[in-house]
């Protein structure tokens, strides 16, 4: 998917985590966003990583680093409008760097979704709940995109709802969507990783 660009959303506070920037974690020996990185970059054209802290340990990995250019943490879809004002593809696929079990099919079924509905952008839903932050977007959603951030909006999900976004089903690969919230998280995704499983 040549068309498409990815961001890596690492933008958070992690307040769950101590206030740690997660995506430079170490999971099995690697900062998580590597893992990341690795099951992402083979899926698209392009990828860039979204961060708002440690900006040069970020750019160490040899991506474009961006900014919000604001020091409010305001939130994943702060991230997503610097890729879309940023990206060269017609498409944007967004990932969290806390998520390292990223669908290797992401993108692909992403898009198939959205094709079927011909809808903007499509998002993944795993069976259970829908997973905002694993979507693809039309780039040309920017405008919508920034008037809805300056109305002081920041939810992932009413944005995406207002869109629509076309919901795919992920529940065959659900497992794929666990993140990392605690230092117990890593503990069970190491022993998951070791051992070919996902964490459940």
């Amino acid at each position: 998917m040549k068309n498409v660009t990815a961001v890596i959303l690492a933008g958070g506070r992690a307040t769950r985590m101590g206030g740690e920037d997660k995506g430079l974690l170490p999971l099995m020996g690697r900062p998580m966003i590597a893992h990341v990185i690795d099951a992402v970059a083979p899926q698209v054209g392009a990828v860039v990583i979204s961060a708002n802290r440690n900006l040069e340990r970020y750019a160490q990995f040899g991506l474009e680093v961006m900014t919000d250019h604001s020091d409010a943490f305001d939130g994943p879809l702060a991230g997503v409008r610097q890729a879309m004002l940023a990206a060269a593809t017609p498409l944007l696929v967004t990932a969290p760097c806390d998520a390292p079990f990223v669908p290797r099919d992401l993108v692909a079924r992403l898009a198939a979704g959205k094709a079927r509905k011909h809808a903007a952008a499509a998002v993944a839903h795993d069976g259970t709940r829908l997973q905002p932050l694993f979507a693809l977007f039309d780039t040309a959603l920017l405008p919508l995109l920034t008037t809805y951030l300056e109305q002081g909006e920041r939810k992932v999900e009413i944005w995406l709802a207002s869109i629509p976004a076309a919901v795919v089903d992920f529940s065959d690969e659900a497992q794929a969507f666990v993140n990392i919230n605690t230092t117990e998280d890593i503990r069970v995704a190491e022993a998951s990783l070791g051992t070919g499983k996902h964490a459940g």
